[in-house]
């Protein structure tokens, strides 16, 4: 049996100085079968020569004009040529079987849609993501956030859905599903389209043997990490979740986005707080558009209320 290619596609703006290591790991690969492909939001660093000079064998998809992580990302997995498509962050680093533990996973589970990875923090030894949660508050949270690596993190298990910073999926699932969500431009759109997958009945699994090394904060963060993520949250839910579901969860999303909103007053002198704020605002202020667009994604589900329900996990 041939081995499929695999396409891992970067997606950067300005990152020339985080790349280096980024790239150096996933020339180690053990897997045979490699694209890279690194989407470039229109960089005005030294992007174009460091690839040029370095790593010519990676292929530079150079972008008119910053699309986000979501339109970035979106540009290379179109442009990719790989049956298997992996997302790293440009400040991530993959282990050496981090593509092979990726691919093998969805060669053996013909069902799964995507492959959420064993993602650590800087040190190594600490749990930034063992793939996406979206709760029955409505927050979408990332399992084992800031928990040590242990045994308990050494188990493949279904997820909700795959962090977008080092993650893999089946051509056919994002064919059938679609791509990244580029109305959120950054931030959370990884959980819609894990959102949008099992609505239509694509699971994820969490392998913790691809693994991989994210120094997060390095590309994004501050202000902007806390307005997209109040406003993209909003949008997600109006989208996404089922008309039956809305009627059961919605006491505890309001209860969450006011206790949100309620420590962001607290803080209110901060720049990321009052950008809480504004990013709650606009996703109520664009929840017409926001519903306009829900409606495809609604007709075309083929799993239960009750099925998705199971899926989420119980607030903390």
């Amino acid at each position: 049996m041939v081995a499929p290619l695999a396409s891992v596609i970067v997606p950067s703006f300005n990152g020339a100085h985080l790349l280096p290591l980024c790239l150096d790991s996933l020339a180690q690969q053990s897997y045979g079968q490699v694209e890279v492909v690194v989407a470039d939001g229109a960089s005005t660093d030294a992007t174009s020569e460091l690839l040029s000079r370095r790593y010519p064998s990676v292929r530079l998809l150079k972008l008119q004009r910053n699309r986000g992580f979501a339109g970035n990302v979106n540009a290379g997995l179109r442009a990719a040529s790989g049956d298997v498509l992996l997302l790293l962050n440009n400040d991530a680093q993959a282990d050496r079987d981090w593509v092979a533990a990726s691919v093998e996973t969805l060669a053996l589970h013909p069902e799964v849609g995507s492959v959420a990875s064993k993602v650590l923090r800087a040190d190594a030894q600490t749990i930034s993501s063992a793939g996406d949660l979206l709760c029955r508050d409505g927050a979408a949270r990332q399992r084992g956030n800031g928990q040590a690596d242990s045994p308990e993190w050494s188990s493949a298990t279904p997820v909700f859905g795959a962090s977008g910073g080092a993650a893999a999926y089946r051509r056919s699932m994002l064919y059938d599903v679609g791509l990244l969500d580029e109305g959120f431009f950054m931030y959370l759109e990884d959980v819609d389209l894990a959102f949008r997958a099992q609505l239509r009945g694509w699971s994820c699994l969490y392998e913790p043997s691809a693994r991989a090394v994210h120094v997060g904060g390095a590309s994004g963060g501050g202000k902007l990490e806390s307005f997209y993520n109040g406003r993209n949250l909003i949008r997600l839910l109006a989208k996404d979740l089922p008309s039956g579901l809305v009627r059961r969860m919605l006491p505890a999303i309001v209860r969450f986005q006011l206790e949100r909103a309620r420590d962001a007053l607290a803080a209110c002198r901060g720049a990321a707080a009052q950008a809480t704020l504004r990013g709650q605002l606009v996703g109520l202020m664009e929840l017409p558009q926001h519903l306009a667009d829900r409606r495809v994604i609604q007709r075309s589900r083929r799993v239960s209320d009750q099925a998705i329900y199971a899926l989420l996990s119980p607030a903390p």
